[in-house]
């Protein structure tokens, strides 16, 4: 039996001419794990939230969606909380308690179960998802990982038949995110569980599904099995190939018969049958620097309250003009209150911040050194009713000269030509990144300081946004950047540092920094260590494994 059947779905927001959905059928068989994915403002968050009529938008919709043979906008409010699960992008977005026990009964309390069951069911998930550390803390205290892991256990806890997830691991990092996944795959064989899964981290999750749906502008455009729809892309010549997994990248680079490798493991397996020689790639030029640093931290330290721990602890950091420096570490590092120390919406208790030369005692404006920062969750930057006008805003307060011609030229950089006369609020998590970065341009900043700029961007914009900040670097801007993307920092950062416990333990040159490492490391550089050592990208390992073919 079929969980959902969607027959000739079709979905328009109001007052837009084009459909978001476009006539989508599409069956998704009881206890099947569906990857769906495509392209940052495809529909997949759309198409989702179809699925769950008491969370779907506003709009005008023709066809039908069936859940377990019944159609969805027939079932009460009920049976949609018990029976369906909705894990959703913004881990703070679905959290409603303070602690974390509250937020596990929450769910139950408010469909009236007995107190009796629900001790039982609280303490089974508790257990199940390896929360009991963690019981009585408050919600605020925990990481980006920790409050998905929440979220997910919550919805658990009303005993779904289907777990729906949009991009649920958009803000965690690559060790949290492969758990949270695993811990999915694990529901879906064990309870049989079925699992629809919006995912832009397709590494992890190509593996784990039976069946991998394409999303191109509101169509299902590929439909199989996960490596059979990876060799499709690659001859339909799709750029969403460019978000595989590096295996089958580099097995459909080398030419390699049958279908696409998809894990490392698959990935090491065809490197050794080709048996090519050892090389390494030359060490990384370093860089000339003319300038002074435009900002120093010395051995900053930071806590959020008088007698707490420290977030900061002893920091170093310097940035340079024309340089894009990227930091990584896991969730609860202290990436984010780096960049609001540095941004000056926090203040440092003890060290020594130089910004131009000039020493800085207390909080400032960020605006006034020509600092723009953009938080992790770019909603905030948003303040009115159309993207035009937020980009407005950004523009005049620079300056009032050639304001549309800014605005013009920044929207065509950030792919928003298209989107700004919308609500903000209306884009996909991945135009919202790009419409806050194109306010954040708008402010001709000297330093740019970006938190996870990457979520929610699929690999073409991506790749897209990588030459842009290059085009920035050129115009002397300093960058900063903190992710959880490995691949991304590894192409196109001058530098990587790794933080970890409030303090950078280590800087380098993206090849010498991550292929020392094991986890914290492309997986390309995974699949072909043995072979090519220092190589980091699949089309690296694909020039190298083409030599000595």
């Amino acid at each position: 039996m079929e969980s959902y059947q969607l027959k000739d779905l079709t979905f328009a927001y109001p007052n837009c001419e084009k459909n978001a959905l476009e006539g989508i059928t599409l069956d998704i068989r009881r206890g099947e794990f569906l990857l769906l994915l495509g392209p940052s403002g495809c529909g997949k968050s759309t198409l989702l939230r179809q699925l769950k009529p008491a969370i779907a938008p506003h709009g005008a919709v023709s066809g039908e969606v069936l859940f377990e043979g019944v159609p969805v906008s027939r079932l009460s409010e009920r049976d949609q909380a018990e029976k369906i699960g909705f894990v959703m992008q913004h881990p703070d977005d679905q959290i409603v308690t303070d602690k974390v026990w509250h937020e596990l009964a929450f769910g139950l309390e408010s469909i009236g179960t007995d107190q009796k069951r629900m001790r039982l069911r609280i303490a089974e998930m508790a257990s199940y998802f390896g929360m009991e550390s963690i019981f009585y803390k408050n919600v605020a205290e925990l990481s980006g990982g920790q409050k998905q892991l929440l979220n997910l256990a919550s919805v658990m806890a009303m005993g779904p038949r289907v777990l729906i997830l949009d991009e649920p691991t958009s803000q965690l990092d690559p060790i949290a995110a492969n758990d949270f996944l695993n811990t999915v795959k694990k529901l879906n064989t064990e309870l049989g569980m079925t699992v629809i899964l919006s995912e832009h981290r397709l590494e992890e999750a190509m593996p784990l599904a039976d069946r991998a749906a394409v999303m191109e502008a509101g169509r299902i455009i590929a439909c199989d099995t996960p490596a059979m729809t990876a060799k499709r892309l690659f001859e339909m010549g799709s750029p969403m190939f460019r978000a595989m997994p590096a295996a089958a990248r580099i097995a459909c680079g080398l030419g390699a018969e049958g279908l696409p490798a998809l894990t490392v493991n698959e990935g090491r397996r065809l490197i050794s049958e080709l048996g090519g020689s050892e090389k390494l790639l030359p060490k990384t030029k370093k860089i000339k620097r003319e300038d002074k640093p435009c900002l120093t931290a010395e051995q900053l330290y930071f806590r959020y309250e008088k007698a707490g721990e420290d977030v900061l602890e002893g920091l170093d950091i310097e940035l340079y003009r024309g340089e894009l420096t990227c930091i990584v570490g896991g969730n609860g590092s202290g990436k984010s209150t780096l960049l609001s120390v540095l941004g000056g919406s926090r203040q440092h208790y003890r060290g020594r911040l130089r910004i131009g030369g000039e020493t800085i005692k207390k909080r400032f404006n960020a605006f006034d050194k020509r600092i723009a920062v953009l938080n992790q969750d770019p909603r905030v930057l948003f303040a009115c009713d159309t993207v035009r006008e937020d980009l407005l805003m950004a523009a005049k307060a620079r300056s009032g000269e050639n304001t549309e011609g800014r605005i013009a030229e920044t929207a065509k950089l950030m792919e928003l030509e298209g989107l700004l006369e919308r609500h903000p609020f209306d884009l996909s998590g991945g135009e919202q990144q790009r419409a806050a970065i194109a306010k954040v341009l708008l402010c001709e900043p000297e330093i740019l300081m970006l938190d996870e700029p990457t979520k929610g961007m699929d690999a073409d914009f991506k790749a897209a946004f990588g030459q842009k900040l290059i085009e920035l670097k050129n115009r002397g801007i300093a960058i900063l950047l903190v992710s959880h993307d490995v691949e991304f920092c590894a192409e196109y950062a001058d530098r990587v540092g790794f933080l970890f416990r409030g303090s950078i333990v280590e800087e380098n040159a993206p090849r010498e920094f991550f292929c020392e490492n094991t986890f914290y490391t492309t997986a390309a550089n995974r699949i072909a260590r043995d072979v090519y050592k220092n190589a980091l990208l699949a089309g690296e390992v694909i020039k190298l494994a083409s030599e000595d073919r």
